[in-house]
């Protein structure tokens, strides 16, 4: 690029800058109340564990024509809930029946989910989640849909069924809120949850806790040179602050994605997606130490200063990202499909193929022994 073009570049940015800063300081005016706000963290020695489902980005599998999908659920102590298979072609309606017995009894956690709910179907729980009998082809995003639905039923199963040893915090992969279900049907869910966790207390006098835990927010990123300006979460000690509903609102394109259950709601509104309530968390004693959003589901939200104390204490040593909960590495690593169990899978799935194809199966022999990525060699080096 040449000089002109880089200078007049350089002047049409600094140009629409000046225009926007008005917004700047709206940011700034917005997060300035918070820096009174912040409270320091202290540690709290609770037992922490983490649910993971298996993700496109945890599946490295290199030749999967049929889109295979994985739906494997394990914590962070390596205990695996749920091993299925799907792919975008699969029957929403057997797939759905495959969740309860013949006598209609629950089968999965998912069923015994669907069962309280009172739902029979999958587009019944999911409007994400369509019927497929017409032979048309389908879209595979109601795959991770269903991934979702999963994932959220065995954390209901754990809450309500679980034999917790001792006081338990369990670690979400994500803000606790989802898109998923139909309706009013996740504040059911978040509602079943809690019921299980009181039911944990009163039975076996075990405190079971529940945060969510994102790697990225819209409202965080919205609000991350502002807070830095004014020295919000600035400290020099481990720290966090409760993020108001209002600024949540300001960073959402639909904000019924920021309306919690611990405010009023306008006639005619539902809380539909949203089970806790965020906060902003500094697990690391530098001022410049990552801050993540975190959600603490509504209904414990007294007790969100042992909450996040007991996700401090299993953050602090966070290997190999650094004041980051180590129950989620641990059950990320566990979820992974890579190296030996990807290429186990890769094996299962060339078996299926070459069962399908029978007299024509050399062909796919002959097609294992090609390359799957000519165009990597342009990285070589001469």
């Amino acid at each position: 690029m040449d000089i002109l073009p880089q200078r007049s570049l350089r002047e049409a940015i600094a140009a629409s800058l000046r225009e926007d800063r008005q917004l700047l300081d709206t940011l700034r005016a917005e997060i300035r109340p918070l820096r009174d706000q912040v409270r320091r963290l202290n540690p709290r020695m609770t037992t922490s564990i983490s649910l993971i489902g298996t993700d496109g980005g945890n599946n490295q599998v290199r030749f999967d024509p049929f889109l295979v999908h994985i739906i494997r659920v394990v914590d962070s102590s390596a205990n695996e809930y749920c091993l299925d298979v799907v792919t975008p072609s699969t029957s929403v309606a057997a797939l759905g029946a495959r969740q309860f017995n013949a006598d209609g009894s629950p089968r999965t956690a998912l069923g015994r989910l669907m069962a309280y709910l009172g739902v029979r179907t999958l587009p019944q729980l999911s409007q994400m989640i369509r019927e497929n009998e017409d032979g048309q082809p389908v879209s595979p995003g109601w795959v991770q849909s269903y991934r979702e639905l999963v994932e959220w039923a065995i954390l209901f199963s754990v809450a309500r069924e679980k034999d917790f040893g001792t006081d338990t915090l369990i670690v979400y992969d994500g803000l606790l809120r989802a898109r998923a279900f139909a309706g009013n049907l996740f504040q059911r869910t978040m509602q079943g949850i809690a019921e299980g966790i009181r039911l944990q207390q009163q039975r076996y006098h075990r405190r079971i806790y529940l945060a969510g835990v994102a790697k990225h927010s819209k409202a965080l990123d919205r609000y991350r040179l502002a807070m830095a300006l004014e020295g919000v979460l600035a400290t020099s000690y481990p720290a966090f602050v409760e993020i108001p509903r209002e600024i949540e609102e300001k960073a959402y394109l639909h904000e019924e994605y920021a309306r919690g259950d611990d405010r009023e709601l306008a006639p005619g509104q539902i809380n539909r997606y949203v089970g806790g309530k965020m906060f902003f968390v500094k697990f690391g004693s530098g001022p410049r130490d990552p801050i993540w959003p975190v959600d603490i589901a509504v209904s414990q939200l007294a007790e969100a200063p042992a909450i996040l104390g007991a996700m401090y204490a299993d953050a602090v040593n966070g290997f190999p990202v650094p004041f980051y909960p180590r129950c989620l590495q641990r059950a990320h690593e566990h979820a992974a499909l890579a190296g030996f169990d990807a290429g186990v899978i890769q094996d299962y799935i060339f078996d299926g193929i070459r069962a399908l194809l029978a007299d024509e199966s050399p062909a796919l022999d002959a097609f294992r022994l090609q390359e799957y990525d000519p165009a990597r060699h342009r990285y070589d080096q001469e």
